[in-house]
């Protein structure tokens, strides 16, 4: 029986870059399932994803990436998905890149995949030099924390196996997840890794994450994973 693959895609007024995101990973080898979780946009990004072919959760309010991105893995563990990958909806992850994250999940050899845009050796967009100094901060601190040592930690680019799936449809980070995300998998006992992936500017619109908004989203981010150090397994799932 061929595995049941996912894609969940949040998307927050991307109706400029939604279709040919769409497109570029409905034309993967890898013949996923995309789901398009249209975060409560004002434009026609939910109108234009379901014409692309993909399925679309159209959600009444916006609840911020945290809450679009559990959307899909609870559409992915209510439907029995084996893999879920996620991709941003402005076209910054390039779907050429899908196979080589979902590889270390199917071959057994971890259970977080995380598409890194430092191990390339191929130049990409590399991010604002705030964001940067936010990843760098966010190295340090997971690493410290928890001895995982992952070069992108705010990438949104991944791919996780069914037990994550149902760990993140119970429990995913509401704001700002991604570095989070890496310390809930890591307390469940979850195998992290990371493959060389290259990343575009995105095509339309601008990132939520500014420079004035970064302190705050690192005290936040902080705060947050300092708190999940000190919670028991129990609260995250089986």
């Amino acid at each position: 029986m061929p595995l049941k693959i996912l894609v969940i895609i949040p998307a927050y007024n991307e109706a400029g870059a939604i279709a040919r995101t769409v497109r570029e990973v409905l034309a993967s080898p890898l013949a996923p399932v995309v789901l398009v979780v249209d975060d409560g946009s004002q434009d026609e990004t939910f109108e234009i994803a379901r014409r692309t072919g993909a399925r679309v959760v159209r959600l009444p309010v916006n609840l911020g990436i945290g809450g679009a991105v559990q959307t899909g893995y609870r559409y992915a563990a209510a439907h029995g998905f084996d893999v879920a990958l996620q991709l941003d909806g402005d076209g910054q992850h390039d779907a050429a890149y899908l196979r080589a994250l979902v590889e270390p999940v199917l071959n057994g050899q971890a259970d977080l995949v995380i598409g890194s845009r430092f191990l390339s050796a191929k130049e990409g967009f590399q991010s604002s030099w705030s964001r940067r100094l936010g990843i760098r901060f966010f190295r340090w601190l997971i690493a410290g924390l928890t001895g995982v040592r992952a070069t992108d930690p705010t990438s949104g680019f991944r791919a996780c196996g069914k037990r994550l799936i149902h760990i993140f449809a119970g429990y995913y980070p509401s704001d700002f997840p991604e570095p989070e995300a890496i310390v809930v998998a890591h307390r469940m006992g979850a195998r992290v890794a990371e493959v060389p992936v290259v990343m575009r500017p995105r095509r339309e619109g601008v990132s939520s994450i500014g420079t004035l908004k970064s302190p705050y989203y690192m005290i936040k981010v902080t705060v947050a994973i300092l708190l999940h150090m000190i919670k028991q397994r129990k609260v995250y799932g089986p």
